[in-house]
């Protein structure tokens, strides 16, 4: 894929969606960290339903620390891995507020050495709580990246470099937004929504499926 067709690819879909934002729900830096080591292998759905009645509770590494694993199991209980997840969580927080007066820090080293951080998690945190131009690749992201031939590559972290070296500067800060609403609800995993999809015109998959209903 050329340069133009990348900038036609980010162009339209600012157009159609100008200030994206991630579908889970949170209030502050540190609620988007909880919400996103919670949402690995689970939706974001099953998170938001978790985290709304765990945020009133607990908004600080101090208060979700002071819960304990026993406390927040209650409340994650219905997210996959939630065991893990309560004991990563509750290590984070005890880190936090030891290591970082209780603040998430703004590093993606620091980010990193927090149980349950890996490098996507961190990218997140970066790009959305803190404005930072960085690329999760998740499934979806992966997935559409090689599929249009926006930046194809083996793993997710070649993606990622590819992503952060060839989409262009003023809209790389949003393009971890796009790309992963775009694989979720049009560039789907088993069948990609071609029909209705509004960068077709600049994507290399081959052959382009047709609407349900037509040949």
């Amino acid at each position: 894929m050329n340069a133009d067709k990348r900038r036609k690819i980010f162009t339209q879909l600012r157009e159609l969606n100008p200030s994206p934002t991630t579908e889970l729900e949170y209030g502050s830096p540190f609620e988007l960290l909880v919400a996103v080591v919670l949402s690995a292998q689970a939706t974001d759905r099953s998170v938001n339903l978790a985290t709304r009645s765990l945020f009133p509770v607990a908004r600080t590494p101090a208060a979700l620390l002071a819960l304990g694993v026993d406390g927040l199991t209650p409340y994650i209980q219905t997210i996959g891995l939630y065991r893990s997840k309560a004991r990563h969580l509750i290590e984070a927080c005890r880190i936090l507020v030891e290591q970082h007066d209780g603040e998430v820090p703004r590093s993606r080293e620091a980010l990193e050495a927090l149980p349950g951080v890996g490098r996507k998690t961190a990218n997140v945190v970066l790009n959305t709580a803190f404005g930072e131009p960085t690329i999760a690749v998740d499934t979806h992201i992966f997935r559409v990246a090689n599929r249009t031939g926006l930046a194809t590559g083996k793993t997710p972290l070649e993606v990622e470099m590819r992503l952060l070296r060839l989409v262009p500067d003023e809209f790389r800060r949003d393009a971890h937004h796009w790309l992963i609403l775009h694989g979720r609800y049009v560039c789907k995993a088993r069948k990609p929504e071609c029909w209705r999809c509004p960068i077709r015109d600049w994507c290399d998959h081959r052959p382009k499926t047709p609407e349900p209903g037509r040949v």
